[in-house]
């Protein structure tokens, strides 16, 4: 049997080029969207990885005509009221983003479904999603009192609502969204915290009578959604872990092309300017309602510690696992707090990282909602672990480029969820 490890060592240098992979959110709304217009679309640049892959496997069992050419998608729409029930339970894999969309959009649909995961899906949190649904009038139920998957849908007419949301939450947001979509008359979302926006700023690309205020979001269903074409940019949550890299590797220069640089998906480059990085952003241009660009990344003089808290969590979900590396390079105590979200990931974040720097040698201090991380430290190699969570393994490996020794990772192939090809392009970029 294969192995799943990866042994790597201290990089000397780390220098060319990215195109990051498709963007992942973008890649599973745009599926969802065109499955649901009336119409041909064309998804270009699709992230062909697995977590996508599990949504479009979902439609096609509802009956739609899904065909894909490389990373270019061809959907043709059945509208809003010819989905079919699926005959068997739709596994929605690793992908926390396809079940609690599908369970939004199905709600509205008038048949009977089960979605279901991986062991580590059904150990995430779906009340967040089912409660606000429930509130519209839909018929689930899910295992241990309606907190975790297998859930269980009885699809069906829905009314309107006006919402709160208590935690800053794209998928759940984007899940009353999709129900909203079917009912008559309009359903109102308040935003505490701005999450991120894809799905509004493609929702009016199809079509749907969205109108943003600020924090508040107004849908009105009833409104079909046309086809459309849409160009998914290259996703900054992956380009981050090569950014960073470049940070903290001496002599380094990487450029990332054709990134996409929505504000709401940007917090990491916020948080790097605050540390005294170098990065450079240049050629933005708008395509498909969302903001693209290069970065031009070269290792500074040197990194400060930053204090990172509630309000910024939001738009770093995806990239705590780095700056935790990142931290440990930087002069002084870097503090997270405000981060309990980050408990219900793939894994427990929080944990994971302090558990796994510890082995390196680094200075780090677990706190309930985040972690306390004191630098510079000089890390040294260990045998680790990705906890079966992408955004780790991929952390790690960085880690594993500015420690001494050698570093070997466990479950490493768990990158294939977001980043199939993320091993073959960090080696060619190591000198």
């Amino acid at each position: 049997m294969k192995l799943d490890t990866i042994t790597l060592h201290k990089a000397a240098r780390f220098s060319g080029e990215v195109i990051p992979p498709p963007d992942k959110s973008i890649s599973h709304r745009a599926i969802f969207f065109s499955s649901i217009a009336n119409g041909r679309s064309t998804v270009h640049n699709f992230l062909n990885a697995a977590d996508p892959i599990s949504t479009i496997n979902a439609f096609r069992m509802m009956g739609v005509d899904i065909k894909q050419d490389g990373n270019n998608v061809i959907v043709d729409g059945r509208g809003f009221h010819n989905l079919k029930e699926p005959i068997n339970v739709i596994d929605c894999g690793n992908s926390g983003t396809t079940i609690r969309l599908l369970t939004g959009l199905l709600s509205a649909c008038p048949f009977f479904t089960v979605l279901t995961g991986d062991d580590s899906l059904r150990n995430r949190p779906m009340s967040r999603v089912i409660l606000p649904l429930k509130q519209m009038n839909a018929k689930i139920d899910a295992r241990n009192n309606g907190k975790y998957a297998p859930i269980y849908i009885h699809g069906g007419q829905l009314s309107p609502i006006q919402y709160v949301m208590p935690v800053p939450s794209a998928q759940v947001k984007t899940s009353i969204i999709l129900a909203a979509l079917f009912t008559e008359g309009a359903t109102e979302i308040e935003q505490l915290i701005m999450s991120r926006d894809h799905t509004e700023r493609m929702l009016k690309a199809y079509g749907a009578d969205i109108k943003i205020d600020g924090l508040k979001i107004e849908v009105t269903g009833g409104v079909e959604l046309r086809a459309t074409d849409v160009i998914v940019p290259g996703d900054i949550s992956s380009a981050a872990f090569f950014i960073a890299a470049s940070q903290l590797i001496k002599k380094s220069e990487v450029k990332i092309k054709a990134v996409g640089l929505n504000p709401t998906r940007t917090g990491l480059i916020d948080i790097l300017s605050r540390m005294d990085a170098n990065i450079e952003i240049t050629n933005n241009e708008i395509i498909s309602g969302e903001l693209i660009g290069d970065l031009l990344c070269k290792c500074p003089k040197g990194l400060q510690a930053v204090t990172i808290k509630e309000d910024e969590i939001p738009f770093l979900i995806d990239e705590f696992p780095i700056i935790a590396v990142l931290a440990t390079q930087a002069e002084g105590t870097t503090e997270i707090t405000g981060a309990s979200e980050l408990r219900i990931k793939e894994s427990d974040r929080i944990s994971a990282m302090a558990i796994e720097l510890k082995k390196m040698g680094a200075d780090v201090e677990e706190l309930p909602d985040g972690m306390r991380i004191r630098g510079k430290v000089k890390l040294k190699g260990a045998r680790v672990n990705s906890h079966n969570d992408h955004r780790i393994a991929m952390a790690l490996s960085i880690a594993a480029l500015i420690a001494d020794g050698e570093t070997t990772i466990d479950g490493k192939s768990v990158v294939d969820i977001s980043f199939p090809e993320f091993y073959p392009t960090l080696l060619g970029l190591i000198k």
